[in-house]
């Protein structure tokens, strides 16, 4: 497992500020409650035995399979989640799951942030199409994938969602002597972040 450990800088959180890091097992309760608070603010559903299922299970449903489950703390409280795992949908396809912020740190500019760390993760891996279903209700999340570049497709697999994106990441070569290097939006994807 890759240990992520990123600082999410705003000055909204100048004093306390927000760490993105792996998920831990001791994470599984609050994650899920992350979740089901999320949920129950858009009137959806927690579904522990169906689409939930994997938050409840990280290890065998995303871990052991060339996944990562990531989660946001501030001061040891976590208020968010990200995930995705490889999917057969397609040729080196992942779908981005679980990606749900607390609403207090809503508004800030995180959840761009934590798509756009999710995206270059993937490119690094060599991923070069991701898949993301949601629900229309939650509005926020479909202005973010459809500014991102995402694009409505067919086939929504999770009962509760309605809206189903992909994008397709582009691998580029910026230079002739170097080797391919994944690219977000044009742009070099390399390991160091904000």
């Amino acid at each position: 497992m890759r240990l992520l450990y990123r600082t999410f800088q705003d000055p909204a959180f100048q004093d306390q500020p927000l760490l993105i890091r792996s998920w831990q097992p001791s994470d599984r309760q609050d994650a899920a409650e992350v979740i089901r608070g999320v949920l129950a603010e858009y009137g959806l559903g927690w579904e522990p035995q169906g689409a939930d299922r994997d938050v409840l299970e990280v290890e065998s449903c995303y871990l052991e399979r060339g996944g990562e489950f990531w989660v946001v703390e501030q001061s040891g409280i976590l208020l968010g989640t990200s995930a995705y795992y490889p999917i057969q949908r397609a040729e080196k396809a992942v779908e981005i799951r679980k990606m749900y912020l607390h609403p207090k740190v809503r508004g800030k500019g995180l959840g761009q942030f934590l798509l756009e760390q999710l995206e270059a993760a993937i490119a690094m891996r060599g991923y070069r199409q991701i898949w993301i279903e949601t629900a229309s209700v939650l509005k926020e999340a479909v202005q973010l994938y459809e500014k991102n570049g995402y694009i409505p497709a067919t086939g929504v697999e999770t009962p509760r969602c309605d809206r189903v994106y992909v994008k397709q990441l582009v691998i580029s070569s910026p230079c002739p002597t170097r080797s391919h290097e994944p690219s977000v939006h044009g742009q070099a994807v390399n390991e160091s972040f904000r």
